[in-house]
């Protein structure tokens, strides 16, 4: 079928989920790619460091692709893009913060000389021509400077997509999201809108970033000893409050952490942090300074293990440690499945003797995004024919929905699928036609989609369940067991019990090697016997999983 008359829009991350945010937009011989984020692992995803969306999609497809564009800096958004190069030869287009922190990126995978990185203001008003797309981007106030939303010209109709934004009235870089723009999209008549949905459940309108500043104040004025703030590495805005709310009360500020330090130098050269004098400092002269008199900005707000603040609750950081009168700031909300890790650190906090300031505790953190009163607004001045909810779990795109109807768009206007999903729209209609490979790639270590979901399933077993080890050994030619059964579990069981637990399952094991003849058959049916037998009789009397691995050697 000639698909020029039409548009398939589509996302390999985000939709249905927080994170790996990735949109496909098709037409014709044309693609163009919005986003290209990475997600964060569940704490039962054991051993996993990254989660990246499915790009088979776009690897079948890498010669229909015109551009890359990125609407932020954050690394839900960027985050996979160099995974995302080595499959597509497109050119990058984003903001001159975003650029900043994608050369960081692109450089620590050696991948920056082929990348074709290309600028964008927004003041400039530019289009810019995409196969049979011209794009056009507008401001938007998010939680780090320089975010911007898009609106795309296809062969079908104008397409919206908002970014990540909400409607801040007093930005930390005093950049409001672009009304003024999106009225004057609405009058275009869009066809579709793709909106920013994870804040939905939330009534009213979201706090502005100048809301976290105060309560900086608070705590630098009362704290007796050091402040320890713990950020997202990309959350320039939060550093930015914090150098100048550290100024006020006679504080210096130490930026802690690799990629932290990498994003603050980034934005100084670009004027995106202006520290008031001398009061950006490195963490040695920091060290020489009486408490009082310092901040330490570090990584680690979401309890990752390897991140400066776990290092430091922990105990073994080599520059800082807990002492006597230390405020601790955990300036950040817990993403999704990180509530347990988060929790857990500062509870070791609390025990090496620090005061802990959190969400629950204080307004030490506001969400980049809309809320109701902003997500109904966005409606109304775009006026959009279609709406397509994003950047959001299943609950949040359901609960948009109800609030598109509240002003006014019918329900078969109202596009709810999940990542894969092909929506397609003819300028008049709008419908559903199938999927496209999609799903998740898993980054543990230095591998990069080595370890698939069977892995992730094993490991939580092995977590749950333990592994139970059985080596038999058999005569080559007449089959019979010359040797074994032996078993070893480990985490299986405890080991008063699991000794004689183990010892029943053998003989058992040995009984019906011995009965049934499965070991005539050779190595694989006797591996095979074994470890149907072992799984059956565990079950039946643990009520048990464990990971079985049977060895059966030939001699």
């Amino acid at each position: 079928m000639n698909n020029d008359h039409h548009l398939d829009v589509t996302f390999l991350g985000g939709l249905g989920e927080v994170g790996k945010n990735m949109l496909v937009l098709a037409s014709g011989d044309d693609m163009i790619v919005i986003d290209a984020g990475v997600g964060f692992p569940e704490e039962d995803m054991f051993g996993v460091d990254l989660l990246l969306p499915d790009i088979t999609y776009l690897r079948q497809n890498a010669d229909r692709v015109r551009g890359i564009f990125i609407t932020h800096g954050h690394e839900d958004h960027i985050g996979a893009l160099a995974y995302l190069l080595e499959a597509v030869n497109a050119p990058v287009y984003s903001t001159r913060l975003t650029q900043g922190l994608l050369r960081n990126r692109l450089r620590e995978r050696k991948m920056l000389d082929r990348a074709d990185l290309r600028l964008i203001v927004p003041e400039e008003d530019p289009r810019i021509t995409a196969g049979c797309f011209t794009v056009e981007c507008f401001r938007v106030s998010h939680s780090i400077p320089d975010a911007v939303g898009f609106a795309i010209e296809t062969p079908v109709g104008l397409v919206v997509h908002t970014g990540d934004f909400k409607f801040d009235q007093t930005p930390v870089d005093g950049r409001l999201t672009d009304m003024a723009k999106l009225g004057e999209l609405g009058r275009r008549e869009p066809l579709l809108l793709i909106s920013d949905c994870v804040h939905v459940e939330s009534p009213g309108t979201t706090p502005s970033e100048r809301v976290v500043e105060q309560t900086f104040d608070d705590v630098m004025r009362r704290a007796s000893g050091r402040v320890i703030v713990a950020t997202f590495a990309s959350n320039i805005s939060r550093v930015q409050q914090v150098l100048t709310t550290a100024h006020r009360h006679g504080r210096r500020v130490a930026c802690v952490g690799r990629s932290l330090q990498n994003n603050v130098r980034v934005a100084l050269e670009l004027g995106y942090l202006t520290p008031p004098p001398d009061t950006l400092i490195r963490v040695a002269q920091a060290a020489k300074l009486p408490p009082e008199q310092v901040v330490y900005v570090c990584t680690g707000s979401q309890g990752e293990p390897m991140a400066v603040l776990s290092r430091i609750a922990r105990g073994d950081h080599k520059e800082i440690r807990i002492q006597p009168g230390d405020t601790v700031v955990i300036s950040a909300t817990p993403i999704p499945g990180n509530e347990s890790s988060v929790y857990r650190l500062i509870n070791q906090l609390f025990k090496q003797g620090a005061e802990v300031i959190y969400a629950a505790h204080a307004p030490v953190h506001v969400s980049g995004h809309a809320s109701q009163d902003e997500l109904r607004m966005m409606l109304n001045l775009v006026r959009p024919r279609f709406v397509l909810p994003f950047h959001g779990e299943p609950r949040h795109l359901y609960l948009y929905a109800d609030l598109a109807r509240s002003v006014g768009i019918p329900d078969e206007r109202i596009m709810i699928g999940e990542v894969g999903t092909v929506f397609r729209f003819d300028g008049e209609t709008a419908e559903i036609v199938g999927s496209v490979p999609s799903g998740t790639v898993y980054v543990d270590g230095l591998s990069v989609g080595e370890a698939g979901d069977k892995t992730i399933v094993d490991r939580r077993l092995l977590a749950r369940d333990g592994v139970l080890l059985i080596v038999v050994t058999i005569d080559r030619e007449s089959g019979q067991v010359v040797a074994g059964p032996e078993i070893v579990g480990r985490g299986f069981l405890p080991d008063g019990v699991g000794t004689a637990f183990l010892t029943a399952a053998r003989d058992h094991l040995s009984q019906v090697l011995g009965q049934n003849g499965h070991t005539s058959h050779g190595r694989l049916a006797a591996t095979r016997a074994i470890h149907e037998t072992v799984q059956s009789f565990v079950y039946q009397q643990t009520r048990r999983r464990p990971v079985i691995l049977p060895v059966v050697l030939e001699v």
